[in-house]
């Protein structure tokens, strides 16, 4: 299970520009994904540790959750994102 930080495609860009956003401040928390989530950062600095390994992202990076990762979120800046459950 991987956690993929890569920059959007123009379509994934256009689409997740219309989903729900959600943000956050400065913390630290634990996290379990039931479904994939797509996610699309607009602000902040994050790294998610996950068995396996750990992802750093932020502004203008679209991320992709597997579904039943367990993890902890290192918010460092505040975040905001736009997201998709799959």
């Amino acid at each position: 299970m991987k956690i993929i930080v890569r920059k959007p495609t123009a379509e994934e860009k256009s689409f997740m520009e219309k989903q729900p956003t959600w943000g956050c401040g400065v913390s630290v928390f634990d996290w379990s994904y039931s479904q994939e989530e797509h996610a699309l950062l607009l602000e902040g600095d994050v790294t998610v540790e996950y068995d396996g390994g750990s992802a750093r992202f932020g502004a203008g990076d679209y991320v992709i959750f597997p579904k039943g990762m367990d993890c902890v979120w290192r918010v460092e800046k505040p975040v905001k994102k736009h997201y998709d459950f799959r």
